[in-house]
């Protein structure tokens, strides 16, 4: 049976070829952009298989209206993939007071808004799939973007105790966590900050890793994996995507593990002297 899918940042790289990947297949699609004007090609290809919506995410009251019109439209609504969100590069020292504001907006609470949109649409269907577009950076860090971590940072966590508060209802959580990938995150989408040139060593070197031939994956290498990830009964919560990903987050987790072990007298200590329960 076809899918109806609502994806978020259906414009451009990730969203728009998964977008037509579903639209391909059979799938109907709610495809949202800041410019709706951006998502013409899809309509005039695919009709009344997609809907599409003007939505900015970080409009709380926009995120719920456009999934009302969704499910208004199709019936129910499936599968919510939060895609839309953009990259900061820089310095945690240089960052502005606005551009924090404008990635949390965009990145942690756009997805917010539309993950408490779709739950009582799914809970009320005892069924759906809410797909979160995270990264590996939300699990390991990178010098030069430390507030885009901290944006990944927060959807994990809000991810992960979602999963268990909702799976009660047939509701499935996914976190999707790409390394880097050919789209426009890295370039035009993205903003940087007023360098300060005591970290110029540093970003050079960022830079530098990013142009190592094969850092970067091929993004349409991930539209199989992520028709998998929506057909499959038990989808993990987690994915990692891309070979960077994995021997990063593992090296990031055995040191972690190591570091706690290592201090763990001092951690019982700080628990005082309360016993555990048998």
């Amino acid at each position: 049976m076809s899918k109806i899918i609502f994806i978020t940042g259906a414009s451009k790289g990730f969203g728009k070829r998964w977008a037509e990947a579903f639209l391909k297949r059979g799938d109907k699609v709610i495809a949202t952009a800041r410019n709706i004007e951006a998502l013409r090609e899809l309509v005039e290809k695919y009709g009344d298989a997609v809907l599409p919506l003007q939505l900015d995410v970080t409009d709380r009251e926009a995120c719920f209206t456009a999934v009302a019109k969704g499910k208004a439209n199709f019936g129910r609504i499936d599968v919510l993939i939060n895609n839309a969100g953009f990259g900061l590069f820089g310095a945690i020292e240089e960052a502005t007071e606005a551009q924090v504001r404008s990635l949390m907006d965009a990145n942690f609470f756009g997805l917010l808004w539309l993950t408490q949109a779709i739950i009582p649409v799914m809970r009320e269907q005892q069924n759906g799939h809410i797909i979160q577009i995270s990264s590996y950076l939300g699990l390991v860090t990178l010098p030069m973007l430390g507030i885009y971590n901290a944006t990944k940072f927060a959807v994990e966590g809000l991810s992960e105790s979602l999963s268990s508060q909702v799976k009660g209802f047939g509701i499935k959580v996914t976190l999707i966590e790409p390394n880097g990938f050919l789209t426009d995150w890295a370039g035009s989408s993205a903003e940087t900050t007023t360098p300060i040139a005591v970290y110029d060593g540093l970003r050079q070197a960022s830079k530098e890793r990013a142009e190592t031939p094969g850092y970067k994956g091929d993004p349409d290498a991930t539209v199989k994996p992520m028709l998998l990830i929506i057909d499959h009964p038990n989808p993990p919560l987690r994915l990692l995507m891309g070979k960077i990903a994995y021997p990063a987050v593992k090296e990031n987790y055995e040191q972690r593990l190591a570091s706690f072990a290592a201090w763990k007298d001092v951690s019982d200590a700080a628990h005082g002297s309360f016993s555990m329960p048998e």
